[in-house]
């Protein structure tokens, strides 16, 4: 049986994904890889290999090397950082996701590649953007991702590369820190509530965006994954969606919780990113081709990300 190699595999996806697979999988049969040096890990075990994606001839040769069937590369510099170093993004996010498709062309690899709700732009729809919606991007990070895209599907078309791929919505996990993207403020505030009782959002409070709680994410990857190949429509990247909210709604479910919680706002430039992108989007295709059904609302996501982090960093206080 080839193995799975997870490119990325340290960062806010990768490290729940990553379990997961070992999970469905088997522990020996899922390579972890990143740029880290193991001790510097979320990793208890290995399969573990330090990594250049970068390199071509070095992903390539661990590719042989591993007998690597089918990669997950979720590598790239995300909206608020790529705005800080526009072409350092531009160049990790393409050429990491261009050396990944070639190898797959030539050693019949399978590849997942996430998008982003970032490929959206001002231009288009605001409220359940389609998923064939105008994709005028203002940021780096989403110009990369427009252009994954449409290198994706012609890898697809053009040389039968069986790559899939998921316009992930502001994602919220308790397993990996916030990444430097512009929806990272509805992971910080779990953190600053229960540490501090306190959060300054620097996105207004009546911006809604879509977002998703990290288990319907892994698990939405894993269906696509599963999924027949002449069952998909979208070699692109498919719409998903779960969540729709505001800082100020956030910041209300988490009242229910902690009574002693105060939110307040000092918007910044990551405000002109979010205005940008769409308040919701529609994923039809997504449910049609391969069942998408989101499981977590609004209500549950909170109260299992405040019962996790309690856990996990041992946080107590009223």
């Amino acid at each position: 049986m080839s193995k799975i190699l997870v490119i990325g595999a340290c960062g806010q996806i990768g490290t729940e994904l990553t379990a997961a697979l070992r999970l469905k999988y088997g522990q020996d049969q899922v390579l972890a890889a990143d740029v880290r040096p193991l001790a510097d890990t979320p990793f208890d075990s290995p399969p573990y290999v330090q990594l250049n994606f970068m390199d071509k001839m070095e992903l390539r040769t661990l590719v042989l090397k591993e007998k690597i069937g089918v990669v997950y590369h979720l590598a790239a510099m995300l909206s608020a950082s790529g705005e800080k170093q526009p072409l350092v993004a531009w160049d990790l996010n393409m050429k990491g996701l261009l050396n990944v498709l070639d190898i797959a062309k030539s050693d019949q690899l399978k590849v997942f590649w996430p998008s982003s709700i970032a490929v959206f732009g001002p231009t288009g729809p605001k409220a359940f953007s389609p998923q064939h919606a105008i994709t005028e991007p203002t940021t780096a990070y989403g110009i990369s991702k427009v252009a994954g895209e449409l290198w994706c599907r012609y890898y697809f078309d053009q040389y039968g590369v069986d790559v899939r791929s998921i316009r992930y919505p502001g994602l919220i996990s308790y397993a990996a820190l916030p990444g430097g993207g512009t929806t990272d403020y509805a992971v910080d505030i779990f953190h600053q509530a229960l540490k501090y009782r306190q959060y300054t959002s620097f996105i207004k409070a009546h911006t809604a965006l879509p977002m998703m709680y990290m288990a319907d994410a892994v698990r939405a990857t894993l269906e696509l994954m599963d999924a027949r190949a002449e069952k998909l429509t979208v070699r692109t990247g498919y719409n998903v969606h779960a969540l729709s909210f505001t800082p100020e709604q956030l910041a209300m479910e988490i009242e229910r919780h902690l009574p002693t919680f105060k939110m307040f706002y000092k918007p910044d430039s990551r405000q002109l990113i979010a205005d940008s992108w769409p308040t919701s989007v529609d994923d039809r295709h997504a449910r049609n081709d391969w069942g998408w059904q989101p499981e977590y609302d609004l209500s549950a996501m909170v109260t299992d990300m405040l019962t996790h982090l309690k856990q996990k960093l041992q946080y107590t206080g009223a």
